[in-house]
């Protein structure tokens, strides 16, 4: 079984949030670890915003790590339906289309995948 990280999930483990510990195992279990490039995008960027540039160098590397899925043009149709049947915003849109097009599970703290087929959702927690 693949495991997707979204963004949200990324974040929150990178920080050692309150989820960190749930998303933990999808993460560190690399040979099962499907990364579309679009969270490589988002991540890194959060990452130089919040002027944590010194651990992006690691960061990419762990990411590297997994099996990456550069968005092509049958995953951006999928997503494109995915989306609009969905409600999804475009970001959103293609990491649940890599989801199903590896037949994976995605893992998130973001509230719009939360009542979606093959989503291991975990509600956002302050520290």
């Amino acid at each position: 079984m693949s495991n997707v990280v979204d963004s949200s999930a990324w974040l929150e483990y990178l920080a050692d949030g309150p989820n960190a510990d749930a998303f933990a195992p999808a993460i560190e279990a690399v040979h099962s670890l499907v990364v579309p490039t679009l969270v490589i995008t988002e991540v890194l960027r959060r990452l130089e915003v919040q002027g944590q540039r010194s651990i992006i160098p690691d960061v990419l590397a762990q990411m590297r790590q997994a099996t990456l899925v550069p968005l092509d043009d049958q995953l951006a149709v999928d997503a494109a339906t995915a989306g609009k049947r969905n409600g999804l915003a475009l970001a959103d849109s293609i990491i649940y289309a890599t989801t199903q097009a590896v037949g994976g599970t995605l893992w998130t703290q973001d509230e719009d995948f939360r009542e979606l087929p093959s989503v291991e959702f975990r509600r956002h927690r302050a520290r």
